[in-house]
């Protein structure tokens, strides 16, 4: 077992290793799997949700997403072209409270075509996660110019230039493994990469690659979280206007609907009561439902989106929640970022205390190494997984997460379409994750359109699992 990544000993690399980035392909030897980027091509898809979603203290009811087209080319001159997709989700990535949801959204696409243009012109060899490594200090700047172009209130965030550049990231993985005639899962191991772990996360990943902590075949069968948003109805009485639209509208109605049997609860983070009465309601309708199904085994995932105030919060909410259902409290599989993104900033918010309850993930917080690294040391026993932070970040960090046997899952970002795919597949092809969280089906089903026939498994649930058997196909598997 790794000693531990140690975060000091990170910093200490990592800044020599990112002052040379734009060198780092002309450094490694030339192999006839290297690909270079020739074009990139976009497009944004702007939907209407059929309900909306309030998560963080903020309702959402429209998504935007950007669709990438990328061709590369091999040494030989062989071509592929790659493709991926994901929600800008400006709401959750560039929250503000002085910026308007149009202003922020505007940021991402004004950063979306700057990300196209650098992408587009980055003519190195290589792998797509060096091809990464190579750009994403280039994206960051232009995150910071745009910034200060724009006279935004507020600074795009980091997590902000991860959603808006992983679409182009994912494409290139989708490319390279089209040209190659394999899943991009099966390019992660010394065959195709240009560098061991220990070029990118430190030496004690010497002579170790990603696909030691990955599944080159993915899991045949995942369960699928349902989201419970913090105004969606529970029970009939609850509904306001019915949508009529032909899709559930209570908590009952999607249980019978999908076979649920794991549930994420949304909740505010700012008013204890609310908050532990929320998921003692869920709980008495899903255990009602479920009896009724005759179903025994059901979970819970706790989100409060950095909303508690402190630690001391989240710790009498559990042991709230314990005392009033036992059982319920029993059902909840973990905890997902119950304090502020900014670790550095609030450090007094150490999480040992609920740790000994629940587990509790990282996700906001999680952008790169170092913010995993820190958010161990500061309690942190389990971190969320997400494709928007992009496919070459991911590969990097499971190992890390692996090895120190973190609680892993992954997490959806209304996903929908191709963004799904490469979320599930995430989700299929790492040990540690137990689940998928997909909502898309619940608030934007006009999104999935189109891809309910080529992934039946993926977008119609019955029994509460998603078929993941078949994310195998070439490239990251989604066409």
């Amino acid at each position: 077992m790794m000693g531990k990544v140690r975060r000091r000993t990170f910093l200490k690399s990592a800044t020599a290793g990112l002052a040379c980035a734009p060198a780092i392909l002309k450094t490694s030897m030339p192999r006839s799997s290297d690909i270079r980027i020739e074009n990139v091509n976009t497009e944004f898809k702007d939907y209407a949700y059929r309900v909306p979603i309030k998560f963080g203290g903020t309702v959402t009811s429209r998504i935007t997403v950007l669709a990438v087209t990328c061709t590369v080319s091999s040494r030989s001159g062989k071509t592929a072209q790659g493709f991926g997709e994901m929600p800008l989700a400006n709401t959750w990535s560039f929250p503000s409270r002085v910026l308007s949801y149009d202003a922020t959204l505007a940021a991402m696409r004004t950063l979306a075509g700057r990300v196209s243009t650098l992408t587009g012109n980055c003519k190195e060899y290589g792998h797509p996660i060096d091809l990464n490594w190579v750009l994403e200090p280039q994206y960051l700047k232009a995150a910071d110019e745009i910034s200060q172009e724009s006279k935004l209130a507020e600074p795009i965030p980091k997590l902000c230039t991860l959603v808006t550049a992983s679409p182009f990231d994912a494409a290139v993985h989708d490319a390279y493994g089209k040209l190659h005639g394999v899943n991009c899962y099966h390019t992660y191991g010394p065959e195709f990469m240009n560098h061991d772990l220990s070029y990118y996360v430190g030496p004690e990943f010497t002579g170790e690659y990603p696909e030691k902590y990955l599944l080159k075949e993915p899991k045949p069968r995942m369960p699928m979280y349902h989201l419970v948003s913090a105004i969606d109805p529970l029970v009939e009485s609850d509904i306001r206007h019915r949508v009529n639209d032909g899709l559930p509208e209570t908590l009952p109605e999607w249980i019978n609907y999908n076979g649920l049997t794991h549930f994420k609860i949304k909740l505010d983070g700012d008013d204890l009561q609310w908050d532990s009465q929320r998921v003692l309601g869920v709980d008495l309708v899903v255990t009602e439902t479920e009896e009724k199904r005759g179903v025994s085994e059901y979970v819970y995932s706790l989100d409060f989106n950095e909303r508690c105030p402190d630690v001391q919060y989240l710790v009498d909410f559990l042991h709230r929640v314990k005392e009033k259902s036992p059982g319920g409290f029993a059902r909840i599989q973990y905890v997902e970022q119950p304090t502020a993104r900014d670790l550095k900033t609030h450090r007094q918010n150490v999480m040992f205390e609920a740790a000994k309850l629940k587990p509790v993930v990282i996700d906001e917080s999680l952008t790169d190494l170092e913010a995993l690294l820190l958010s161990r040391e500061m309690g942190y026993t389990g971190a969320a997984l997400k494709a928007c932070k992009g496919q070459s970040t991911m590969m990097l960090l499971v190992p890390v997460m692996e090895k120190n046997r973190m609680f892993l899952c992954v997490q959806d970002l209304t996903c929908p379409g191709a963004s799904l795919i490469q979320s599930a597949s995430l989700a299929a092809h790492v040990p540690g994750v137990q689940a998928i969280e997909a909502n898309s089906r619940q608030y934007v089903p006009a999104a999935n359109q189109g891809w309910e026939k080529r992934f039946p498994g993926i977008f119609h649930v019955t029994d509460g699992t998603m078929d993941t058997s078949h994310l195998n196909g070439v490239g990251i598997g989604a066409v």
